[in-house]
Order: structure tokens, then sequence, then C-alpha cells
């Protein structure tokens, strides 16, 4: 192991600081009860909605700025603020007191904020300082390899914090353990629910320590200016990023066709419950889906490399869009118990899709604007994920509304769900006609300016 590791790119501090913060700040111990957790502290589910969206909307608002001030003022440092998010926002409602639950939707309110704010200035940030280590030392080539370990021991982490999380919130578990080893004490679901949200404010600190390790990368010198001259760079940095982007065919292609997997399959595994039980797959069953599909994910990124390695970008895409289109039309089968597989289809182009996005995006990206680039994806991600969300609200009311009127309640949800997943592959199949469009338009535009270019 010690040997492995003395090779490039892992004896770079940086790298291996890289990989434990995506592992330990990804390592969310509440994921897998995250709704029931809100519930049980007395939140209704119109309240969990709404802080969900607010979450989302700070993301969209802070996603390019912050990026664009870690390539103005440092990476490290926007990381480091990251982490201090990332423990304020679970110190507040690990500690909420439950004796006060006029305090709970307002703390978590101010949770969802600090999240959303955190997420937003880790995004793009933790990439870019890894990558231009790399740039730095003439060895940016290896960024495959990096994106490699690092994918698979994300996923190791992500197995455990699902596992373990929902193993402490049950208190018959607890306690049942707790017997076995001769403790007394009865533990209740007010003590358990809290055990997920401390491990998790456990791997927050630690996400401080790895950060305030982290070098920064020799990309920019941090100018020291005012407000107003802050507000001017970081409003200019953003303007030519974008601009460079539109002028960058391939830049455009790479965040447009990730944007356009990333939100549809994000659908797909937000609905992942309610399709299960419809193809007759008991509930209990549902983590060991989960857990099995990440231990394969362990295995797809030494084929994104070879395949980033072996075919063109464009090569990639096509296929990727062939079993995309498989996995959409299958899905809408609800073939029972078999119908497992489209999801782990879809899942897989998941993977890919996040490796190649990394992988190009940063191989064309400039140095100085790279985490804003990078949080431009991120943006277009969240945008496209909330877009498809409305979109499917709006799909699934007008289909109820058209469904036979001799249905009782139940036969209506299930015909509405079936109805409405059967528009995913038509969906995916006109957005990347009209993405490929927009491409072309682009590399069209690009050549016929380096032609008035040259002419000039």
């Amino acid at each position: 192991m010690i040997k492995r590791f003395e090779n490039a790119p892992f004896n770079h501090a940086n790298i291996r600081l890289f990989i434990a913060f995506r592992v330990f700040y990804n390592a969310r111990f509440y994921y897998p009860v995250f709704t029931i957790l809100f519930l049980d502290f007395g939140l209704t589910l119109e309240q969990f909605t709404l802080l969900n969206v607010v979450w989302a909307m700070t993301i969209v608002l802070l996603e390019v700025p912050s990026g664009a001030l870690a390539d103005l003022f440092g990476r490290r440092r926007l990381l480091i603020a990251t982490s201090l998010l990332m423990i304020a926002e679970l110190s507040l409602i690990s500690f909420a007191p439950s004796t006060q639950p006029e305090w709970i939707f307002y703390l978590f309110l101010a949770n969802r904020l600090l999240s959303g704010a955190s997420e937003a200035m880790g995004s793009g940030a933790d990439e870019a300082l890894a990558y231009d280590t790399l740039v730095a030392a003439g060895q940016k080539d290896l960024w495959p390899k990096v994106l490699d370990v690092q994918l698979k021991v994300q996923q190791i982490g992500f197995i455990v914090a699902m596992t373990l999380g929902a193993l402490v919130y049950d208190p018959e578990l607890l306690n049942r353990i707790a017997g076995w080893i001769g403790f007394n004490g009865e533990l209740t679901l007010r003590n358990t629910m809290r055990y997920p949200l401390l491990l998790t404010l456990g791997s927050a600190l630690v996400t401080l320590l790895l950060t305030l390790k982290m070098t920064e990368p020799p990309h920019t010198e941090s100018p020291k200016q005012g407000f107003f001259a802050t507000a001017f760079a970081t409003t200019r940095l953003i303007i030519d990023s974008a601009k460079w982007i539109w002028h960058t065919p391939f830049a455009l292609g790479i965040i447009l066709f990730t944007m356009l997997f990333d939100h549809i399959i994000r659908m797909l595994l937000t609905l992942n419950s309610q399709y299960y039980r419809m193809i007759d797959i008991p509930e209990a069953l549902f983590g060991v889906i989960g857990s099995s599909m990440s231990v394969m994910a362990y295995f797809i990124p030494p084929l994104a490399v070879y395949a980033a390695s072996r075919f063109r970008p464009v090569v990639n895409l096509s296929w990727m869009s062939v079993l995309m289109m498989i996995g959409c039309a299958t899905f809408a089968l609800f073939i029972p118990w078999y119908g497992v597989l489209p999801m782990a289809l879809v899942f897989v182009v998941f993977m890919f899709n996040m490796f190649f996005g990394s992988h190009y995006l940063n191989q064309v990206t400039p140095s100085h604007m790279r985490a804003t680039v990078l949080s431009f994806r991120g943006l277009s991600f969240n945008l496209a994920y909330a877009g498809i969300s409305l979109a499917y609200t709006g799909a699934y009311a007008w289909f109820k509304q058209q469904a036979p009127t001799t249905l009782n309640e139940a036969q209506l949800e299930r015909h509405t769900f079936m109805i409405t997943s059967e528009q995913f592959l038509w969906y995916f199949v006109m957005l990347l006609i009209v993405l490929c469009a927009i491409v072309l338009a682009a590399q069209r535009a690009a050549r016929h300016k380096a032609n008035s270019e040259q002419q000039g």
C-alpha cells in the first residue's frame, strides 16, 4: 500500500486531502433517514418541502459567486469556510432543544441556509485546488487516476454512512445491543434521532482539519481589496467565465450534456422508492438495493478511465445516450422484480457522467477561472433538477385529471405514476436534440469568429 502511494499523483498531500475531504464531507449519516428525521423533530411535511426549496435556492444563488471568490482569493479559504459552515449547520440541529418546539422550524431554516451556502462554496473549489496541484507539477494527465480512486473511496464511505446512520437511528436495535453488553438504560427515539447528526458533525470536524492542512496551488495571487473592488472583480470574473464557456463549444457541450444526464437520473433516483413498491419489491430490501448499487459503482471508475483514454468524447456521449434511452424505456415497463435493472443501468450512466464531466471540463478550463467554470456546471445541474421537478409535478397533476373516473384512489395514483414515467424517454430524446443544436450553433459561431480574426 505504501509503495502504491509513493507514485504520482498520490505523493501530493493536496490530492490525498482532496480525496479524504470528498469522503468525509459527503458522509452524511442522516441521509437514509433524512425525511423522517425532520418529521420526528416535529416539522410537518409542508415545512420539510419548504425547507428543501430554501436549500436549493441558496445553492443556486451562491454557486457561481462562490466559485469566482475561490478563483480570486484562494480555493483553500473557501474550503475552510465550507467546513465551518458544515459544522455550524449540524450544530444547530444536533443540539436543538426538543422542549421548545416553536424554535424547531427556525433552527432547521437556519440549518438549510447554512447547508446550501456550504454546498455552494465547496462546489468546484475542492476539485480546482486538486487539479491545479497536478497542473503545477506538470501531471494534469494523471487526473483520471485521481478520479478513479476518489470515486471508489467515496462509494465506500457512502455505504458505511448509509448503513451506520440507519442503524443508530433505531432505538429498538440499540437497546438490544445495549442489553447484550450489560447496559440497563432505555434509549428512545428522542435520543437516537440525534445520533446520525452527531456522527455527521464528527465528519464535519474532520473536514475542517483536512482543509486546514491543504496548501494553495500557485494559480493566482490573492489580492487584498476593498468591498467594492472585490465585488467588481468577482462580477467581472463571472462574466468572463460565462463568455469563455459560450465561446468554447467543447466546454459548453460538456456542461450541457452532463447536465442532461444528471438531472433526469437524479429525478429517477428521487422516485425510486415509489417505483420499487410498484414492481413488488419489499420495503425491507430498499436499503439492500441502494448498498448493492454503491458496491457496483466501485467498479465503474476504471472503466471510465479506459473509455476516456480510448474513445473520443462524442463516442462516449453516444453510447451513454443509448444506455440512457434503454434505461428510460425499460423503467416505464414496470417489470416486477427485474425492473430494478433499469434503475441499476441509469445509476451506472450517472457514475460515468460524473467522471467524464470532471475529466473533460478540467482538461480544457484555464486555471484562473477553473472554480468559477465548475460552479457554472453545478448551477446548471441544480437549475435543471429544479426545472424537471416542477415539470414532473405539473405533468403528474395533468395526467391525473385526464385519468378514467372509474379508478379508485390507489388505482389512480398507480395509473398516473406509470403514465408520467413513460415521458422520461421522450423528454431525454427531445432535450438531447435541442442541446446538440445549441452546441453545433456555438461551434459555427466559434469558427466564424476565428475566421474573422484571421482575416482581420
